[in-house]
């Protein structure tokens, strides 16, 4: 029926599971045939789902927790998302960790925060409007 091989303290053993009833099993070991009584099946544990291990958010005031991603003047999209309000206009100066526009990324309202003073010199998207992670959305001066 199956073939085993085991090694118990070191001495290899040839099992033969012969015949199967119930509880009850003939086996032969090593050429030696042996009536069993079967207690319950061992079965294999499950893997176990590893564990997330995060750090605690370092956060200052007026800070995110999405990643602020800018390059040069503009305000880039940190995720993909779609942008649910904009809380600035053209001309208006704004400082660094004030909240420019919010968004809806990964089911969720992110804030979406200036990196730096400076003056809205252009404003890239408009209320609804679906984003790519790293589009403008806000060019400042």
């Amino acid at each position: 029926m199956k073939n085993f091989k085991f090694t118990i303290n070191g001495q290899t053993y040839d099992v033969e599971i012969k015949q199967v009833e119930d509880n009850n099993a003939t086996i032969e070991v090593n050429g030696s045939e042996y009536a069993v009584e079967i207690h319950q099946e061992v079965k294999a544990a499950a893997p176990k789902t590893p564990k997330l291990v995060t750090k605690p958010a370092n956060l200052q005031d007026g800070e995110s927790f999405m990643k602020k991603v800018s390059a040069g003047s503009g305000i880039k999209s940190p995720l993909p998302g779609v942008i649910m309000e904009i809380h600035v206009k053209v001309g208006d100066n704004v400082k660094r960790g004030q909240k420019v526009l919010t968004m809806e990324a990964m089911k969720m309202h992110n804030d979406v925060l200036a990196e730096k003073d400076g003056t809205v010199k252009n404003i890239k998207v408009s209320a609804g409007q679906s984003v790519m992670e790293g589009d403008v959305l806000v060019e400042l001066e």
